[in-house]
């Protein structure tokens, strides 16, 4: 990764038009991560009707993902660009610990929305029951609390090097891990959140399918609309779990990859694969809340400021749609971080 010998400089060898370019760019990354979190974090606190406990994963997720853009990424950003790390060791090692709190914390609430929506649709009679407010709260609190443990302790403590011997310039910040953190950091905040999800979203597919041919397969017209219906659901489950796994599998393979390979992997991958990463805190809020036409109406009415306008209330209807109480039986409100799939 680093050359022999003392000569080595982090300077940049990119011209001003290259860092001009990609600091603009980064920075409408940055501001699209916090802007469409804010976003759902506003809409979510605002509107009655949006506060389910689903939701409330949804909520804390986006406080997740809004902070990776305002104290995570504009700093990485700058070692990015400049290739230098400006702000000191301590900061170093300060920045490193929110890194992983928070894109760990970020993959945990994905992966508790999952459990959460399996239990809603392949187990709807006890979803009350086992989703209750405590229970919701719980698995908030370890949706932060494990991230923690793995992030602060070790990294402050230095744990995470142990008896990695590649002494860096004061001038570099990059984040090296010794075998046995690499793999078990990774198990925990990334390849067993990644289970869960594949699991739950399968069996939730399964489930949505097997009800939508039993309750259209009287009728050829409603028959095709279910396997339309169906064919919609299968597509947003693949977006789903497809840009969770190709902007975090990466990162996280060579994340395990590189110790066992001496620390080779080159500063641009590590780049690379770390801003995949961030760009999926940047993508929940719109592949998640604007495949909701509530969680869309409430967007444009915080854009637009029709909040402030009078006749409006927290309470308000936010889903124009009227559903025919015969057809209510065939509707399964799916929301992975509030995406609905209407079978």
């Amino acid at each position: 990764m680093f050359p022999e010998g003392n000569t080595f400089s982090c300077a940049t060898l990119r011209n001003q038009v290259s860092r001009i370019f990609l600091y603009a760019f980064l920075s409408v990354g940055i501001a699209c991560t916090v802007v469409g979190n804010f976003l759902v974090v506003l809409s979510i606190a605002y509107f009655k009707r949006l506060q389910s406990p689903t939701n409330s994963f949804v909520m804390s997720l986006a406080v997740a993902d809004c902070l990776v853009g305002l104290v995570v990424m504009p700093y990485s950003m700058v070692r990015t660009v400049e290739g230098c790390w400006y702000f000191g060791a301590l900061f170093c090692q300060l920045h490193s610990s929110l890194d992983v709190l928070l894109c760990t914390a970020s993959i945990f609430h994905l992966s508790c929305i999952a459990f959460d929506r399996y239990y809603a649709v392949c187990n709807p009679l006890i979803y009350s029951l086992k989703m209750s407010r405590s229970r919701v709260a719980l698995l908030i609190v370890i949706c932060w609390a494990v991230p923690i443990l793995i992030s602060f302790g070790p990294i402050m403590l230095d744990l995470h090097i142990a008896g990695v011997d590649i002494l860096l310039p004061q001038d570099v910040c990059v984040f090296l891990v010794n075998r046995i953190y690499a793999v078990m950091a990774s198990m925990v905040a990334f390849y067993l959140p990644m289970a869960i999800m594949l699991v739950a979203y399968w069996r939730i597919f399964k489930a949505a399918k097997r009800q939508a041919r039993q309750i259209n397969s009287s009728k050829k017209q409603r028959h095709r609309n279910a396997m339309r219906r169906e064919r919609k659901a299968a597509k947003t489950l693949g977006i789903i779990m497809g840009v969770f796994l190709i902007f975090w599998m990466p990162f996280f393979t060579v994340n395990i990859v590189d110790p066992f390979i001496e620390y080779s992997t080159e500063v641009v991958v590590w780049d690379i694969f770390l801003w995949l990463g961030y760009i999926n805190s940047s993508l929940n809020p719109f592949l998640y809340g604007f495949f909701n036409r509530s969680f869309r109406r409430a967007f444009l009415m915080f854009i637009g400021c029709r909040v402030c306008m009078p006749g409006s209330s927290s309470g308000m209807e936010l889903s124009h749609t009227k559903k025919d109480p015969n057809e209510l039986r065939a509707l399964y409100l799916w929301q992975s971080n509030s995406i609905f799939i209407v079978l």
